[in-house]
């Protein structure tokens, strides 16, 4: 296969019918060495930095451009670090930086893994919406999840570092771009997505475990946030590298 597939070679689109996730904060000496050397942490109260588990619903996932009858459906599961990246012309870039992929349909997985660097495999979803109580869950992956949508005063998590829904809309993701780095050739490959009317809303975390999280050995990991939104279309420009020098 050659190896500039797996570099975005086009625009993608898609719709997402739902996309919950839910942010934790991590102290930043814990998260640092998951990161490569060409990023740095996006860091709140000079202490805590952040992972995001996106649990979302696609619909018609195609090259941007294509039939709406040609794209498919998956559900998508993307655990990514919140990072800084400063360009060689010196922009400063808020992303992600993806750390694991997972997805319900073998189609995905494969070319997934063709087009991008984001490593997916395939595991078993099973969700159910009742009312206003969403559970997704795994068996394969083992974690469960379970919120309500209800709720009109909905307080942060317990031991959330931020004070007000305000300060943690800023790590509700999806920031704008997606970091991928090749530490052979140190190169930096970065993909911008593109939203419209991306409003996320609170919503109440019943309970939640996520045996990824428990395997990175976090010392003190806590829930921060927890937002969803519903019926958004998006699409991921092609992407783009440069080479990355300290």
């Amino acid at each position: 296969m050659f190896p500039w597939l797996k570099n975005h070679p086009f625009a993608v689109e898609a719709f997402f019918e739902s996309s919950l996730v839910l942010t934790f904060a991590i102290p930043k000496n814990e998260l640092l060495p998951l990161i490569p050397e060409c990023l740095q942490l996006d860091i709140f109260n000079d202490q805590w930095a952040f992972i995001a588990v996106a649990m979302v619903q696609t619909k018609g996932l195609r090259p941007k451009g294509f039939p709406k009858l040609l794209g498919n459906d998956f559900f998508l599961i993307g655990y990514r670090i919140f990072v800084k990246y400063y360009s060689n012309v010196g922009q400063r870039l808020r992303g992600l930086y993806i750390i694991k992929s997972e997805t319900d349909k073998k189609k995905m997985e494969f070319f997934g893994n063709v087009f991008t660097h984001y490593n997916y495999a395939t595991t078993d979803i099973q969700r159910q919406h009742r009312s206003d109580i969403i559970t997704i869950q795994s068996i394969q992956s083992d974690f469960n999840l379970t919120v309500e949508t209800h709720h009109t005063d909905i307080a942060l998590p317990q031991h959330s570092p931020f004070t007000d829904w305000k300060e943690a809309r800023r790590f509700a993701g999806p920031l704008p771009f997606t970091f991928t780095y090749q530490s052979e050739t140190k190169s930096v490959l970065i993909i911008e997505g593109v939203r419209q009317n991306w409003i996320p809303k609170p919503v109440y975390v019943r309970e939640y475990h996520f045996s990824f999280l428990d395997l990175l050995g976090f010392k003190d990991i806590r829930l921060a946030n927890a937002f969803l939104i519903n019926d958004i279309p998006y699409y991921w420009k092609k992407g783009g590298t440069e080479q990355w020098s300290k």
